[in-house]
């Protein structure tokens, strides 16, 4: 009996330790929970990346003005009435393409008169010609019969003042002579002058045709059909060369001992990209570095040449130049976000294995859209902290809601 009681003591025991434990197992459960859920309530949420290694390109910044690569102001070289336009504001032209054409019978009618003295004066010269000969031909046999009368005067033959007579006619042919030659001399220099008349005549009435000197826009029409306009007056209308442009813009003097030396091995590529544009930047390479620095603000003026053949810049806009010096080769690049800006310069938080963040201090080599080029501070593989870093002290707990 004494034993069945002590077993039945016992397995009553066993149940009570069983129900008495159960209890206590919970209750731990629960704290460990809570205390998970304290931690999780305790850690930041941020945002990670990796560091990472890439070729970077070395860039120069700035904001560029787009100019014209030729600008001419059209003007006449002749006075008159403007006659016809051939063309519309903002037309494209070519080179040597008919803009204007100023009344040209004026200028028909002063050819016609050159050409009428050239004919005249070249009648006349015929004529001087014609009389050098014949008085020429008098005179040779004046000559000859003054030396006749001359032996026969020495021989006591003729008289005396037969020889004078005759020597006199001689003389007076010789005058004639030489009287014709300078009427001829006087012919050919009309002729030239009139030949030079005709020239200029015809210069002036190819200048009632005004062309395009290059190939271009027009602007705005600034004469119009009917107006006398005047020489080497007002302009009749301005084109631009768009069709290769350029872009002016400057960059601070520390920049010139690098763009002059990538500029001595080979073409630097200029991109220039428009404001509220969704297309790609504009190519183009660098054409020009001044041949001095700006004292009043330490900058140096270069142009940039492009093709333009899609007329996507305009002259007078202002756009957003990159000049692409070269490619470093396995940059360290981490997100440019993820760089904080402290009192001692510039850090990052890095995430270490137990979920805790270090702050790390960097140097950042330059910036390029979202990407920031680090020069040391960190090395590639670890984990930086890009969202969230306003919460974060040095050894804070974290937990990363995303990883870019």
């Amino acid at each position: 009996m004494k034993a069945q009681s002590a077993i039945r003591f016992g397995v009553g025991t066993s149940r009570f330790l069983t129900v008495l434990v159960l209890p206590v197992l919970v209750m731990l459960s629960g704290c460990a929970k809570e205390t998970v859920q304290a931690e999780q309530r305790m850690a930041a949420p941020v945002m990670v990346a990796t560091v990472l290694t890439k070729n970077m390109p070395v860039q120069i910044t700035s904001i560029g003005n787009v100019q014209a690569y030729a600008t001419v102001s059209v003007k006449s070289l002749v006075n008159g009435q403007l006659d016809q336009v051939h063309f519309v504001e903002g037309q494209e032209v070519e080179k040597d393409a008919l803009l204007f054409t100023i009344d040209p019978r004026p200028f028909q009618a002063d050819l016609q008169r050159a050409e009428a003295n050239l004919a005249r004066d070249t009648a006349q010269l015929k004529q001087a010609e014609a009389n050098v000969a014949r008085d020429d031909a008098n005179a040779r046999n004046a000559e000859v019969d003054k030396r006749r009368y001359q032996v026969l005067v020495e021989k006591g033959v003729t008289a005396r003042q037969q020889y004078d007579q005759v020597n006199a006619n001689a003389e007076a042919l010789a005058a004639a002579v030489r009287a014709d030659q300078a009427a001829v001399d006087n012919a050919r220099e009309a002729i030239a002058g009139d030949r030079a008349g005709i020239e200029n005549a015809r210069l002036n009435l190819q200048y009632c045709y005004i062309r395009s000197p290059i190939e271009g826009r027009t602007g705005s029409l600034l004469i119009h059909r009917g107006n006398i306009i005047k020489s080497n007056d007002t302009a009749l209308v301005v084109i631009n060369q768009v069709h290769p442009i350029c872009v002016d813009f400057s960059v601070p003097q520390r920049d010139l001992p690098a763009i002059r030396q990538f500029a001595s091995t080979g073409k630097i590529r200029v991109a220039a990209s428009i404001p509220n544009d969704p297309g790609l930047p504009v190519e183009g390479t660098l054409s020009f570095i001044n041949n001095a620095v700006n004292e009043a603000t330490g900058t140096i003026l270069l142009k940039g040449i492009f093709e333009n053949r899609e007329r996507r810049l305009w002259p007078g806009q202002f756009v957003d130049v990159t000049v692409t010096l070269t490619t470093q080769r396995n940059a360290v690049v981490v997100p440019s976000q993820a760089v904080q800006t402290g009192q001692s310069g510039q850090f990052v938080f890095t995430l270490k294995p137990d979920k805790t963040v270090e702050l790390r201090p960097v140097t950042v080599s330059r910036i390029l859209g979202e990407e920031a080029v680090i020069e040391k501070g960190v090395e590639p593989g670890e984990t930086v902290v890009t969202d969230g870093q306003i919460r974060l002290v040095p050894g804070a707990l974290v937990q990363v809601k995303s990883t870019l």
